[in-house]
């Protein structure tokens, strides 16, 4: 017996959320070194923007037209920037660099439930044409949020934030990430095609100023020259995985 779709939503959300949750224990209990960080979120840049040109931003248009598709990203990318501006001044600014944000454990937290959001009602929402999940748009969330994890919690640790204290938080943000998806699926998709197109766009729109503003950024301070390569790797990867998982 299949799986009812409202279901499936809220378990693809907690998969991405879950690796919020990966990435925090990798980096509270076996921090990694900084250059295999940096690559890994070098890796998943590349995969997200493949992922949201060839899968959100087309299925937008498909869905409502190209004008519901380039509104809904102008507001993604809008409400992501006013957010993000005002948890930097809450001290989130640095929230993907560990050593940089040693005393802001709750903004960065914060700055991650941000991201999470759009990303997992967009999981949702892939699930409302009944071809199932949109899996390269699942498995690009996974890859950015293992790093985003991994080098919050490091900062936690840092500030001296208890186990307890850490995997608390994050635990409600993969939660958070899964109640997302489960809206994106029932709520938004009860409404007519044009407003189904411009939250998948609005989804494409805050995930790609998010690439700009703090996954590229903290990706070429570590890796610099290398970081381009390893992001175009993720691209293809993530290109060609889209090509061969479509029927």
């Amino acid at each position: 017996m299949a799986m009812a779709l409202p279901l499936q939503a809220a378990l693809w959300g907690l998969v991405a959320g879950g690796a919020l949750l990966v990435g925090a224990a990798v980096g509270y209990f076996a921090p990694l070194s900084r250059t295999i960080s940096a690559s890994v979120m070098a890796f998943g840049i590349g995969v997200l923007i493949s992922a949201l040109s060839f899968n959100l931003m087309e299925e937008a248009t498909a869905t409502g037209g190209v004008l519901a598709a380039l509104v809904g990203f102008a507001l993604g990318g809008g409400i992501y920037a006013v957010a993000n501006a005002a948890l930097a001044r809450a001290g989130a600014r640095e929230r993907k660099v560990s050593t940089r944000a040693v005393g802001a454990s709750l903004a960065i937290a914060v700055g991650s439930l941000l991201d999470g959001i759009p990303e997992s009602a967009a999981i949702g929402i892939s699930l409302l044409d009944g071809e199932g999940v949109a899996v390269v748009t699942v498995l690009a969330i996974v890859l950015s949020n293992i790093p985003e994890g991994l080098s919050s919690a490091i900062s936690m640790k840092t500030a001296g934030k208890s186990a307890a204290y850490v995997f608390g938080l994050w635990s409600a943000i993969a939660l958070a990430c899964s109640l997302s998806a489960l809206l994106g699926y029932v709520v938004i998709g009860g409404l007519p095609r044009i407003y189904i197109a411009a939250a998948i766009a609005c989804a494409a729109g805050a995930i790609f100023v998010m690439l700009i503003d703090t996954m590229i950024p903290e990706a070429f301070d570590e890796m610099q020259a290398m970081s381009g390569p390893i992001a175009a790797l993720g691209f293809l990867f993530a290109f060609g995985m889209g090509h061969l998982l479509t029927p």
